[in-house]
C-alpha cells in the first residue's frame, strides 16, 4: 500500500472510531474498568451531605470550621489488545472482512483508553508471537497501532491462542485489562485462559461471520483453508455435508462458551454483517 493511501485510510479510521469512543463509549468505558483505588486530591470546606468520616480534624481545628478530605479515583490502567492475525481474519461475507472489523474495534478501544488516561499496548499473534507494542499513551501511539493493523503481514497463518496468552502473562507483570480479540478457530487454550484470567481482567471479543456457521446450497465449490492452505472440493448441495459443517461450528462455539463461563470471562460477539456498537455498549453496561 502506498504511504499516501495508508495515511488516508488511517485518518478515516481515526475520525470514525475517535468520534464513536468520545460520544458513545467514554462514560461506559470509564465505569466499566475501575482504577487502582482512591487517592487524596484536596481539602475543602464541609458541605451538607458530605461523609463525616472524611473530615480532616487537623485542618478543622486550625480554622475552627469543618473541612473534609476529597479523594478521586486513580486511573492509569494498562489496557492490552491481544489480536489474532491468523489467516482466517482475511475472510468476510458481510460489510467488512474480519480484519477490518478488528481494526475498527481496536481503534475504538484504544481511543477510549487514552481518553481515560490509560495506557494501551498490543500483542499480535498467529501460531506464534508476531509483534509486541508496549503500552503507552498518546494519539501518535494509537495511530501507529492503527497503521500496523492495516498493513501488517504476519509471517504465519495458523492460530495458537494459548501461545498469545502465555506471552502476555509473562511480559505484562502488573494486573491489566486485556481484550482477547479472535474468531477462536483453535483448540487447547483452556489452561492459558485460566492462568491469564487469574492475573488479569480478561475479556473475550468473538469475531464472527455467518458463513462460518452455515454454508449455502451453491453446488460443488472448490475451497481453501486460509490457515492450513488445505484445498478440497465441497458439495454444498448435500444436506449431510451442510449439517456436518454446521455441527463442527456449533461444537467449537459450545466448547469456547463453556471455557469462558467456567472462568467468569466477560464476552461480546461481533459480526461482520452487524454494527459493533450495540454489543460493545452492552458489554460495558454489564460490567458497570
Amino acid at each position: 500500500m502506498e504511504t499516501t493511501d495508508l495515511l488516508k485510510k488511517v485518518r478515516r479510521i481515526e475520525i470514525k472510531t475517535r468520534g464513536i469512543s468520545q460520544h458513545i463509549f467514554a462514560g461506559d468505558y470509564h465505569s466499566s474498568f475501575k482504577g487502582k483505588g482512591m487517592a487524596f486530591s484536596e481539602v475543602r470546606e464541609y458541605q451538607y451531605g458530605d461523609d463525616i468520616r472524611n473530615i480532616d480534624w487537623n485542618v478543622t481545628a486550625r480554622f475552627n470550621h469543618p473541612y473534609v478530605k476529597v479523594f478521586e479515583e486513580e486511573r492509569e490502567l494498562t489496557v492490552m489488545l491481544l489480536i489474532d492475525v491468523s489467516g482466517s481474519r482475511n475472510f468476510g461475507s458481510g460489510n467488512l472482512l474480519k480484519k477490518n472489523l478488528i481494526t475498527e474495534i481496536s481503534a475504538v478501544l484504544a481511543f477510549s483508553a487514552i481518553q481515560n488516561n490509560d495506557k494501551i499496548g498490543v500483542i499480535l499473534f498467529s501460531d506464534k508471537i508476531e509483534m509486541f507494542i508496549p503500552p503507552k499513551k498518546g494519539r501518535q501511539h494509537i495511530l501507529r497501532i492503527i497503521r500496523e493493523l492495516i498493513e501488517f503481514k504476519p509471517q504465519n497463518t495458523g492460530t495458537n491462542i494459548a501461545e498469545g496468552l502465555r506471552y502476555f502473562t509473562n511480559i505484562i507483570k502488573k494486573r491489566s485489562v486485556a481484550f482477547l480479540i479472535s474468531d477462536f478457530i483453535d483448540q487447547d487454550y483452556e489452561d492459558a485462559i485460566k492462568i491469564a484470567s487469574r492475573k488479569h481482567d480478561l475479556i473475550a471479543l468473538k469475531i464472527k461471520d455467518e458463513r462460518e456457521a452455515e454454508i449455502p446450497d451453491v453446488g460443488l465449490v472448490y475451497m481453501k483453508d486460509s490457515e492450513t492452505g488445505k484445498k478440497m472440493w465441497l458439495d454444498t448441495s448435500s444436506k449431510k455435508t451442510r449439517e456436518i459443517y454446521r455441527g463442527i461450528y456449533e461444537q467449537r462455539q459450545k466448547t469456547l462458551d463453556e471455557v469462558l463461563r467456567k472462568y467468569g470471562i466477560d464476552t461480546a460477539e461481533l459480526d461482520t454483517k452487524s454494527d459493533y456498537i450495540k454489543p460493545l455498549k452492552s458489554l460495558f453496561k454489564k460490567r458497570a
